[in-house]
């Protein structure tokens, strides 16, 4: 998709493609942005080059208003998440108190697996989950 959109902003030109740069951007700068564990070096070097291809095409003053709203519109989505996620905590305090457990029941066991890994004779002790207690009709 990346190099589809590369084409197409060469092929349209530099007074045709003006209106759709923010359009193209917004995948190019997600990539850019994103911090995945498993995320693909060439996804990132291919958004990049792309990215310079664009600014030599469109010009620096009009990339870098295209850029900066791009970057405006992820900021704001990512505090508009951020501020439904504390009001659903306000709200639905269950909800969120499930969340926090298996947040903490992860990082426990995150824990356990670095312990294992750097220290290979000692066994941390692993939660059963056949216990009778979790077999228990909790409500």
């Amino acid at each position: 998709i990346f190099k589809f959109l590369g084409a197409i902003s060469v092929d349209l030109g530099k007074d045709r493609i003006k209106p759709y740069l923010v359009t193209i951007l917004t995948p190019l700068y997600r990539e850019l942005n994103s911090n995945y564990a498993e995320q693909d070096p060439t996804l990132k070097n291919l958004s990049q080059e792309i990215i310079d291809i664009l600014k030599k095409l469109v010009g620096l003053e009009a990339f870098s208003l295209a850029f900066s709203s791009v970057q405006k519109q992820a900021n704001q989505k990512r505090a508009m998440r951020k501020k439904q996620r504390a009001l659903q905590t306000v709200a639905n305090p269950d909800i969120a108190a499930r969340r926090k457990l298996k947040r903490h029941k992860n990082k426990a066991e995150t824990r356990k697996r670095k312990i294992e890994s750097l220290r290979p004779m000692h066994k941390a002790k692993r939660h059963r989950g056949h216990a009778l207690k979790d077999l228990a009709m909790v409500e």
